[in-house]
């Protein structure tokens, strides 16, 4: 099963809605340290809408899952939030702890990174599945029991009934994963937070994982926000993209138009240091140097040192997010019309000797 095989599943799901489910305004997280303050999320805004997956891309230490962690209010106590993070309507930022864990598990759901230390060694699947129902749900064990079957049913986890009895340890990668899919989607949420759901699992397996989370997708009839390293998989599953680099969304829109004309530099960076058929054989193309320290960000944009076409207002002056080829297409770079001129945007981190003549 290939990301042709999902992107064909994604184009015979149901449609995104018009209706607003999640809505992140001006996220800001910070978490003070003994060596400063370290900005780990700074303005993130998107909207999620009934049945849509919104893929959020970029490197480790961008935001990506402390902005996640944010939304499902699971940050330490340390940290220091701002903005607005809205379930239909509803500031979670100001509402009570109480309603807000109401909401947790229920109408906003997450599968975590790692399935081995998210599920609870000492108990078992079952168990943990029944937990999830019973801590919104005043229902019978019995009755929260055979929900969790039918979740590892609709998982594709063989004899429901007999893992229900098993722990963690007794489960593969993949079948771990399922069951935190299975966890996620007991309560049939409005909303499902993916951080990295494939993180660790052989290819063959992670295919088989994303095309179960787009079947159970369907199937409760929930938006998903998926998080991820991998290009491909935001290409084949997603219907909008979020770049984000040091803290911040660099590029938002449609995943067609952002893959095939990308308006920021880091966009075309993560796009062209993709494997290819052209590329086969030959050396990877990576993006050179490093992220920057979240707590000594360098003036101007953020990705100047990185960027090949950084002048010297980008060392002066950070880019706005600002519409660029219209089609609610957004980037932040002073110099994206002149991106937009090359005929191949991931051209501009090629060496001279790879630039054929």
């Amino acid at each position: 099963m290939t990301s042709v095989h999902i992107a064909k599943r994604l184009s015979e799901a149901k449609r995104p809605g018009t209706t607003e489910v999640l809505k992140v305004e001006n996220l800001q997280v910070s978490f003070p340290t003994d060596d400063g303050l370290v900005k780990a999320v700074r303005g993130v805004s998107y909207t999620v809408h009934e049945r849509e997956v919104l893929g959020i891309v970029g490197e480790s230490g961008s935001g990506k899952s402390v902005s996640s962690m944010a939304v499902m209010g699971l940050l330490p106590k340390s940290a220091r939030i701002s903005g607005a993070i809205s379930y239909r309507g509803d500031d979670m930022l100001k509402m009570s702890e109480r309603k807000r864990r109401s909401l947790r598990g229920r109408k906003i759901a997450m599968v975590f990174q790692d399935p081995m230390t998210a599920l609870n060694p000492v108990h078992t699947v079952g168990d943990q599945l029944a937990e999830a129902v019973l801590a919104h749900e005043l229902v019978p064990y019995k009755q929260a029991q055979a929900r969790a079957k039918e979740m590892l049913d609709l998982v594709g986890i063989p004899q429901a009934a007999a893992r229900l009895k098993s722990y963690p340890h007794e489960f593969s990668g993949g079948m771990r994963q399922r069951a935190m899919i299975a966890m996620a989607i007991i309560n049939n949420p409005d909303v499902i937070i993916a951080d990295e759901p494939t993180t660790a699992l052989d290819v063959t397996v992670q295919a088989q994982i994303l095309e179960k989370l787009l079947e159970v997708k369907d199937a409760v009839d929930a938006a998903v926000v998926l998080i991820t390293h991998d290009l491909g998989v935001i290409a084949g599953m997603a219907h909008r993209v979020l770049v984000m680099y040091a803290g911040k969304p660099v590029e938002v829109g449609d995943v067609e138009p952002v893959f095939n004309t990308p308006r920021m530099p880091y966009t075309a960076g993560l796009l062209g240091s993709i494997p290819s058929l052209e590329t086969s054989g030959g050396r990877l193309r990576p993006i050179k140097g490093t992220p920057p320290s979240l707590i000594n960000l360098p003036t101007g944009c953020p990705f100047s040192p990185r960027c090949p076409m950084a002048t010297e207002v980008c060392t002066t002056e950070e880019p706005v997010l600002e519409e660029t080829d219209g089609g609610a297409h957004y980037a932040a770079c002073h110099h994206w019309p002149k991106l937009a001129e090359r005929a191949d945007p991931t051209a501009i981190f090629r060496t001279n000797s790879e630039i054929t003549p």
